[in-house]
């Protein structure tokens, strides 16, 4: 999985936003607010990190179960793909 070029993440007044950019900013409609784990997420996704190792990265910034984290970073990245904002390779 890769994530789209066409969207960029911003931080703006301490809120990261994902700011569709180029052909997209002309289709999508709106910004994706994302939360702190959600900006890690995306930063990972965008250094090709594997799902295991983001789920290891949050292990080790963040007090949670690893079941939990797992089923997170999975739902997360399922909307990143329903919104296009990651793209099969």
């Amino acid at each position: 999985m890769k994530v789209s070029k066409e969207f960029i993440l911003r931080e703006i007044a301490d809120e990261y936003i994902l700011v569709p950019i180029g052909e997209m900013a002309a289709t999508f409609n709106g910004l994706i607010t994302v939360n702190e784990i959600g900006a890690l997420i995306f930063n990972l996704l965008l250094n090709n990190k594997s799902v295991d190792e983001i789920v290891m990265k949050i292990l080790s910034e963040y007090d949670v179960d690893e079941q939990t984290a797992r089923e997170d970073v999975n739902e997360f990245i399922g909307y990143l793909k329903e919104k296009h904002i990651i793209v099969e390779e």
